[in-house]
């Protein structure tokens, strides 16, 4: 009974250490005797027990390592102190397992040489323009040598860069000092434009003013000569009508009727505004004689109307016997 027992215990450790169950994204690396016999993937793997052993065992998954801050010295000799984040991955766990005898430390160790021979090339105001330039350095100086311990470098990225206290200061000032400046150059911008826009403006407005009086001149000349034309179009066609009135039948009397009552007219206005005595000649059966000269007045100036109606005199005309 106690034998049974005893081959069952055994029986069961040599299955138990005979299969082996790998997790996933994981990489066992298994000795044989002590020499490097297979490298076991994700699943379930047979191994012989008491002979193979699994020696190491890797994480295929990308590790973030956090790098000490240490203290880089740039071009212009001013200390900053850096430190950042290293992301790589085990890409072969046989030389993960054997290439090194600790990749992380050999990695870091690398990290903060490459970044202090980077930083080193740089000056102070370079560092803070240029981080992605100082990642992808630090990146290919690492991978170049990482190659031999199976791992591949992924990224590197600064965390932080901080200078001196007096550096600080003196950074600040001269931002302080060239905020100034633009401030200054913004304000002396704006007294020019505001200037500018003020002179373009009275320009147009001046320009704006000078072409609606040219305009107003234009139109009112416009307006003059159309009325002009008006009042003779409609002259030429009153004179069209009486011309075409009197070769009517019976216009030419109907004129000389017109004539005659236009004629008395004028000599009772002429007297009115004379105060003198008017005198007629005595046939009033004369009447084309006094249309003639009625027409003649009409037609002329006063003077004339005056010298055929008969003796004008300074004190009163006197009638012929």
């Amino acid at each position: 009974m106690t034998v049974a027992l005893v081959l069952f215990v055994i029986v069961a450790i040599f299955v138990v250490r005979s299969f082996k169950v790998v997790p996933q994204q994981n990489a066992w690396v298994v000795e044989r005797l002590g020499k490097y016999h297979a490298t076991l993937t994700p699943g379930l793997s047979l191994v012989v027990p008491f002979v193979d052993r699994v020696a190491y065992k890797h994480s295929l998954k990308e590790i973030p390592l956090d790098v000490p801050s240490q203290v880089c010295i740039t071009r212009d000799n001013t200390q900053l102190q850096v430190d950042g984040i290293l992301y790589f991955q085990v890409t072969d766990p046989t030389r993960a397992s054997y290439g090194s005898s600790n990749y992380i430390v050999a990695v870091t160790q690398l990290a903060q040489t490459s970044l202090r021979s980077v930083i080193g090339k740089l000056e102070l105001d370079k560092t803070f323009e240029e981080r992605d330039i100082i990642n992808a350095q630090v990146v290919q100086a690492i991978d170049e040598a990482a190659l031999n311990w199976g791992v591949k470098v992924l990224r590197y990225e600064i965390k932080d860069l901080t200078p001196p206290k007096e550096i600080l200061h003196a950074m600040q000032a001269q931002i302080t000092a060239e905020r100034e400046k633009r401030a200054l150059i913004a304000a002396s911008e704006g007294r020019r434009q505001e200037q500018i826009n003020i002179a373009t403006g009275e320009r147009e407005a001046y320009i704006a003013r000078s072409e609606g009086a040219k305009q107003a001149e234009i139109n009112k000349a416009q307006g003059e000569a159309a009325a002009i034309i008006a009042v003779a179009e409609a002259t030429a066609s009153a004179i069209r009508q009486v011309a075409d009135a009197i070769r009517q039948p019976g216009g030419e009397q109907a004129v000389q009727l017109k004539v005659a009552e236009r004629a008395v007219d004028a000599f009772s206005k002429l007297a009115s505004e004379a105060k003198t005595t008017l005198v007629i000649p005595a046939n009033m059966s004369e009447v084309s004689g006094l249309i003639a000269s009625a027409m003649k007045m009409i037609s002329g100036t006063r003077e004339p109307a005056a010298g055929a109606a008969g003796a004008l005199h300074s004190s009163e005309l006197r009638s012929p016997r």
